[in-house]
């Protein structure tokens, strides 16, 4: 087997259901193959040609393996990216080359239509009571034109009262006219 540690995205279509097995430790995993049609432009046609399809299988692990399995059917249009495996392989009659993506992201394609995310119950978030890192003046790494520490909400819209409308109620008036784009 020959892993080549290469990062590869690419677009298709998703040729078989995904099928998810767990290892005896508990890991989930989710495999599927997909299907990338390439097309180039004829010059004498005048016009896009399809020159081929690309066939990958897929394996996705842990929790974006559960993730996947219930949100891809044959057929969805999607977007990923991961490792690039070349396994060679032979049957006794056969030899071949297959090609595999470990994937590390995957998602639907919005060219083609569209999806409803629905964050994860599981997933880590930041608490309420943790506040972001503090600026100091004269910090190097700091982002243009800040001058202190900006620590809260609050003190952020004393910099910049003009923001304090953004995100406000409905019935606002005080801003309506201005965008602070």
């Amino acid at each position: 087997m020959s892993d080549t540690g290469d990062t590869i995205t690419i677009t298709g279509n998703v040729a078989t259901p995904p099928e998810l097995k767990h290892t005896a430790a508990g890991v989930a995993i989710a495999t599927f193959r997909v299907a990338s049609g390439q097309r180039r432009y004829d010059r004498d046609a005048g016009g896009w040609t399809d020159s081929g399809t690309n066939w990958y299988t897929v394996s996705v692990f842990r929790t974006l393996a559960e993730h996947a399995y219930r949100s891809l059917q044959k057929g969805d249009r999607v977007i990923l990216t991961g490792r690039l495996r070349l396994r060679e392989w032979d049957n006794g009659t056969r030899r071949g080359t297959a090609i595999e993506i470990d994937a590390e992201a995957i998602g639907h394609d919005l060219r083609w239509g569209t999806t409803t995310f629905e964050k994860d119950s599981r997933a880590a978030t930041i608490p309420t009571s943790q506040s972001w890192p503090t600026v100091q003046a004269g910090d190097a790494w700091a982002a243009p034109g800040v001058d202190g520490a900006v620590e809260t909400a609050e003190a952020e819209e004393a910099v910049h009262p003009e923001l304090a409308a953004v995100g406000s109620s409905p019935g606002s008036t005080e801003h309506e006219a201005e965008t602070p784009f």
